[in-house]
């Protein structure tokens, strides 16, 4: 049996005999009952019922289905992805063919056989979890460009509309954050969002390359430029030609070479170390940098006028601090990622995520990551515990500075959801738990703060 033992079976029926007998039937299952419209919904709200089998002849008016269709079109209209199979008596057909119109799952006439409610209710079961597997999938996935990018917080999000409408142009892209908070990642889904997905994606580094060998890394050399240059190499930005090159820690790149770079971007043609021929190169340009380049401007260590060529957009990326919700979300997702590559079936333990959802993570997402990599190593059993992560520290966030009794609760509200979304993995049912309200009311919640809806 697949049933959620979180979400129980609501049994609808005035007919106390009846309501027993289903319920007899179907005792692998927690149930809980209604006699009649009022008291469904208000165990709908309460419990958040995954499957609701439902008669169409309710109180006041027990010969008419006229209650019945009402309560089914309140199920629907407040919890849509709840499955209610309806039981039907005189004109069974007629009215099941209305009934599934109206967004029921599926009817059985009466009289019914115990066996075939069962299948039917295990049936629903079933497609309301593979719905809800779908869809906290599909909440977790940005644009098929950033696969590798995983986040609820609105902010990010922001940045990854953003990176959608600027990627299919050729304007270049300055990308700003700290180092860790995912800087290659959006770079990869401009390129992957673009007309040049085709084309090659080329990163280079220039804080990691020494400066005598970064001019040759980047237009490359003829063959006898220099000793050891056997034979004539073509450099990072032709390899790039027809896609994207990325520069990474642009702020590190030697002003001679950032003139060189800046006659690159106005002709787009390069000259090879020891070359006298120019070549044409067509190539998009992303750059990245955890500096401060207004700053660089100033101290004469970066050109104003090579920034402008290469800041048409500017991205600025949250802090993983600054993104609410998103350590514990990534945080499951590196254990499963981790555990299944070493062969352990993992899982965060509270005081983990406690832990996790407090840190300021001054290394971003690589510190994140390096920290679940080893703890899925580490760990003695099956829960990563806090120590196994190598934090101990509890501190809370900041408290919200604004008086305004409004904005605060609103803030405030919006954190713990996110929060508790992202403590859950996604899941809708427990996230409600950790809340004190109904799967409901959590949905409009997350409806009102514009978020994906899963599972």
């Amino acid at each position: 049996m697949s049933a959620d033992s979180s979400q129980p079976l609501l049994i609808v029926e005035d007919d106390l005999a009846l309501q027993r007998q289903i319920k007899w039937s179907l005792n692998d299952y927690e149930s809980v009952t209604a006699e009649d419209c009022d008291s469904a919904m208000a165990q709908l709200r309460k419990h958040a019922p995954a499957v609701v089998t439902m008669d169409l002849g309710l109180p006041p008016d027990a010969d008419s289905v006229s209650e019945g269709f009402r309560l089914l079109e309140q199920i629907v209209a407040t919890a849509p992805d709840t499955k209610v199979i309806v039981l039907t008596g005189q004109n069974g057909q007629a009215n099941a063919l209305r009934a599934v119109a109206l967004g029921a799952y599926d009817f059985l006439a009466k009289p019914f056989e115990a066996e075939a409610l069962v299948l039917c209710v295990e049936r629903a079961f079933r497609m309301h979890e593979l719905q809800a597997e779908n869809k906290r999938l599909q909440a977790l996935q940005t644009p098929d460009g950033m696969s590798g990018l995983i986040t609820r917080d609105p902010q990010m999000l922001r940045v990854c509309r953003t990176i959608e409408k600027v990627a299919n142009t050729n304007a270049s892209v300055m990308l700003l954050g700290e180092s860790g908070t995912g800087k290659e990642v959006l770079a990869r889904g401009v390129h992957q969002l673009s007309g040049r997905r085709g084309g090659n994606f080329v990163a280079i580094n220039c804080a990691a390359i020494p400066e005598n060998l970064l001019e040759s890394e980047l237009f490359g050399y003829e063959k006898g430029a220099f000793t050891g240059a056997a034979k004539t190499t073509p450099g990072k930005i032709e390899m790039a030609h027809g896609g994207t090159l990325m520069l990474d820690e642009i702020g590190d790149m030697p002003l001679p070479l950032q003139a060189k770079l800046l006659r690159f971007l106005q002709e787009r043609v390069v000259e090879r170390v020891g070359g006298r021929q120019g070549i044409a190169v067509d190539v998009r340009v992303v750059c990245a940098t955890h500096q401060n380049l207004a700053q660089c401007i100033k101290d004469g260590r970066f050109r104003q006028d090579l920034y402008y060529r290469l800041a048409e957009i500017v991205v600025e990326i949250p802090a993983l601090r600054a993104r609410i919700g998103d350590a514990a979300l990534l945080a499951h997702a590196f254990v499963r990622r981790f555990g299944q590559e070493h062969g352990r079936n993992l899982s965060l333990a509270d005081d983990a995520l406690r832990a996790i959802e407090s840190h300021a993570w001054p290394g971003n997402i690589r510190e994140l990551e390096n920290r679940i990599k080893r703890a899925t190593i580490m760990a003695d059993g099956n829960q990563i515990t806090a120590l196994d992560v190598g934090l101990t520290d509890m501190d809370g966030v900041d408290d919200d500075s604004s008086l305004n009794l409004r904005t605060v609760r609103e803030a405030a509200e919006e954190r713990a959801v996110l929060a508790a979304l992202a403590r859950a993995d996604g899941t809708v049912a427990k996230a409600a738990e950790l809340l004190g309200v109904s799967r409901p009311t959590l949905y409009d919640l997350m409806h009102r703060m514009g978020l994906k809806t899963s599972a």
